[in-house]
């Protein structure tokens, strides 16, 4: 038996590969589907089967991608409410691939439709070893409750199915839907790839108890924002089937201005220090230096919107594209063709943002000559922030310019844990029009303690 584990890592997705005698299933693919039909060559097997655990909130699913280019038939579980042909699998239903059996384990919560997939080499034995667990056990935490039901119903599918998975060995490996950084679970899940069924109920903190409305409490007390996006990622995972990508043609400066004058919004995904430095007026920098590009992009653009993407080189822009279009983003126009290189030798307008590192925004703030705008979530900014400073998480700019923003006086400094989503929150508040803006790059809110700042926290 072959099984291989797939990640996308820019939004922490895994999806699996399994196979025997020749044949294989791809479980939950991702939007790029090159990986799995280079493994089918590599090992000599032909792809005949695609499954999914549930209807994505996350991404867009490869399905339709790798479906057309395989002719695999698509399984789905029977109350997923597609609209595409599929075969629709009930709890306890199975797929087989050569002496491999994959059994369909219903584990609603997440989603109501939500089904596991217990793996067995019947050559070896009708116990399944491992089971793919989708969206509702992860390594060191449980997947969020409130993306499809009100949060309490969720919790108690989630509760329930829980217990179906303690139901299955210690020795059980479980290969989850997610790694740390995604957002369909909490701050405890693990970057781990894999963990098994005795680890977890020994250690993870909420197969640990049994009180069932003790765990519905531990779900739903303090939930993450829910993704603005995330319910037409459901609808185009619910079909009509996606088969094909963005062109990502490259598009020549005067191009790109005139569509931006059109209503169009120009995605930078260079570094921040390199942005900051120079960029297109009313561009934001959406840097793929760190994960979740495509996750944060969607919080502060319209992905029903057009966009253009520009990066470093013309071959990172287009995987700014790609990333782009695994969370949904259906009109990207093309790729800057040479860059802010190219845009400036054109004679088109550029502007630049100042910006400072930890150390400096420390002395200004003793000095109090700058009023800080920390951008970071409600539970960090709970954990320690600069007592005065003021408090936007930066999901929330991407609307009008709040007015206590505006007329300070002062410079605005613009603040995040690592630089990335302040530059963001810059992006936004300088292509709003506001001019007075210092970027703190390369540094966050937690590093002014060792600048002698202190930080006060909420209870």
């Amino acid at each position: 038996m072959f099984f291989r584990q797939v990640l996308h890592e820019d939004l922490g997705c895994a999806s699996y590969v399994v196979a025997d005698g020749g044949e294989a299933a791809v479980i939950d693919p991702k939007w790029d589907v090159e990986e799995y039909l280079a493994l089918a060559e590599e090992h000599g097997f032909t792809i005949a089967h695609i499954l999914e655990t549930h209807n994505h909130a996350d991404h867009v699913s490869g399905k339709g991608r790798l479906a057309k280019a395989t002719g695999a038939t698509i399984h789905v579980p029977a109350e997923a409410g597609v609209s595409f042909e599929h075969e629709p699998l009930a709890d306890g239903d199975k797929v087989e691939v050569g002496d491999v059996s994959i059994t369909a384990l219903a584990t609603p919560g997440h989603r109501p439709e939500h089904t596991a997939y217990l793996v067995a080499d019947e050559s070896r034995g009708a116990e399944p070893w491992l089971v793919v667990t989708g969206d509702s056990l992860f390594v060191g935490d449980v997947a969020r409750p409130d993306l499809a039901v009100e949060a309490e119903e969720g919790a108690r599918g989630l509760y329930g199915s829980l217990k179906r998975l303690l139901g299955l060995g210690d020795f059980a490996e479980v290969w989850p839907g997610h790694i740390g950084g995604s957002l369909c679970g909490g701050a405890g899940m693990s970057e781990k790839p894999v963990t098994t069924i005795g680890f977890e109920r020994r250690f993870n903190r909420l197969l640990a108890q049994e009180d069932e409305d003790g765990v519905v409490r531990a779900l739903t007390g303090r939930l993450a924002p829910q993704p603005p996006n995330f319910k037409r990622i459901v609808e185009l995972n619910r079909g009509p089937l996606l088969t094909e990508g963005a062109q990502l043609d490259l598009l020549a400066p005067a191009a790109v201005r005139d569509r931006l004058h059109a209503g169009a919004t120009l995605l930078d995904g260079r570094d921040t220090r390199e942005f900051d430095a120079v960029h297109v007026p009313g561009s934001i920098n959406v840097t793929m230096v760190r994960a979740a590009v495509g996750t944060r992009a969607a919080w502060v653009v319209d992905p029903e919107g057009e966009v253009v993407v520009a990066a470093g080189s013309d071959e990172e822009a287009r995987r700014l594209g790609r990333l782009l279009e695994a969370v949904g983003f259906r009109r990207i126009a093309g790729v800057l063709a040479g860059g802010l290189e190219a845009w400036g030798g054109a004679g088109l307008p550029l502007e630049a943002t100042a910006a400072i590192d930890v150390p400096e925004l420390a002395e200004r703030l003793r000095r109090g000559d700058v009023r800080l705008l920390d951008v970071r979530e409600d539970d960090e900014w709970d954990e320690g922030h600069v007592a005065g400073s003021l408090h936007i998480p930066y999901h929330e700019l991407r609307g009008s310019v709040p007015d206590d923003l505006k007329n300070g006086g002062r410079p605005l400094a613009v603040a995040c844990s690592v630089g990335n989503r302040s530059s963001i929150a810059v992006s936004l508040l300088r292509r709003a029009g506001l001019d007075d803006v210092i970027h703190v790059a390369g540094g966050g809110i937690a590093e002014l303690a060792d600048e002698g700042i202190e930080l006060v926290q909420e209870h």
